[in-house]
C-alpha cells in the first residue's frame, strides 16, 4: 500500500482527489497538507507542514507556487518522492526542480497530468516537423475564469515541444497588438481565453496555404488530472532520484 500525503487537499483538485482515491487499491491518503483546514477529511490535516509526523511514501502537490519552497523542503529532509502538479510555477522554480531537487528525490512534472493532453504534445511534435517552413503555428488555451496564470502552462509546455522538434529555434507571440507588423514565420502565436467555467482547452493550428490542420484536446473535468496524479504517484513511489514526466509513465503503461 503506497501512502499518500496531498498538499492541497483542501482545495478543488485536492477533494477530487480525495473522491477518486477511493478507486485505486494501490494507494491509500493517510495525510493532508492545506493553510485552511475546513473541510472533513477522512485523513488528518496539517495547517504547517513542521507539524506533519505521517508515515508517507509519495507527496502529490495540487496547491500553489508559494508553497513550493517549504513543500520541496520538507520532501527533500524526509527523502519523499515527490508528484508536483502545481500550475504556474515561475521559470526559477523549475529550474530549481530540474537542477537541484531531483538530483536528491525523485520528482514527477508535468504542465498537465491529462493522458490525453500528453498524446496531443506528441502528435503536435511529429506534425511541426513535417510541416515546418509551410505552416504557420498558432495555439489557443480555453480556461475558467478563475485561472491566475495566463498562457497556461500545458500551452507553454506545447510550444517548447513544438520548438525541441523544429530545426530552428521559434519566437514565441503573446501579444500581435503591440507588435504591428506582418506575421513572421518563424513565430508561434501563444493565445489565452479566459471565460465561465471551462476546465481546459487547448489548440494546435497549423495554417497553411490553403488549408488547416487543427489538433485539439478538450477537458471535461477535473477528475482526468487527479487520475493523473493518482497514477503518477504509484509510478514515482518505487523510482531513484531523478526527474520523471508523463512520457516514461505512459511509456512503462505500455
Amino acid at each position: 500500500m503506497i501512502k499518500i500525503l496531498l498538499s492541497g487537499c483542501n482545495g478543488k483538485m485536492g477533494q477530487v482527489i480525495t473522491r477518486l482515491s477511493d478507486n485505486f487499491s494501490e494507494l491509500k491518503i493517510t495525510a493532508g497538507f492545506d493553510i485552511n483546514n475546513n473541510i472533513n477529511n477522512p485523513y488528518p490535516v496539517f495547517t504547517s507542514l513542521a507539524d506533519c509526523n505521517a508515515d508517507v511514501d509519495v507527496i502529490i502537490d495540487f496547491s500553489n507556487p508559494k508553497a513550493f519552497k517549504p513543500l520541496v523542503e520538507y520532501a527533500q529532509e524526509k527523502h519523499i518522492p515527490l508528484v508536483l502538479a502545481t500550475t504556474g510555477l515561475s521559470s526559477e522554480q523549475i529550474t530549481i526542480l530540474k537542477t537541484s531537487v531531483s538530483n536528491r528525490i525523485p520528482v514527477f512534472f508535468s504542465a498537465n497530468m491529462s493522458l490525453g493532453v500528453n498524446l496531443l504534445i506528441d502528435l503536435v511534435k511529429k506534425a511541426a516537423k513535417v510541416l515546418e517552413d509551410q505552416f504557420d503555428i498558432e495555439i489557443v488555451e480555453k480556461h475558467h475564469n478563475q485561472k491566475i496564470d495566463a498562457p497556461s502552462g500545458t500551452a507553454l509546455a506545447i510550444a517548447d515541444a513544438i520548438n525541441d522538434s523544429l530545426d530552428e529555434k521559434y519566437e514565441y507571440m503573446y501579444d500581435r497588438h503591440s507588435r504591428r507588423k506582418k506575421r513572421s514565420k518563424q513565430e508561434i502565436g501563444i493565445h489565452a481565453v479566459r471565460g465561465g467555467t471551462i476546465v481546459g482547452d487547448h489548440s494546435v493550428i497549423f495554417a497553411g496555404n490553403d488549408e488547416i490542420i487543427e489538433i485539439n484536446h478538450t477537458a471535461l473535468s477535473k477528475e482526468i488530472f487527479a487520475v493523473g496524479a493518482l497514477k503518477a504517484s504509484i509510478f514515482l513511489a518505487s523510482k531513484k532520484p531523478g526527474l520523471y514526466s508523463m512520457s516514461e509513465l505512459i511509456s512503462e503503461t505500455n
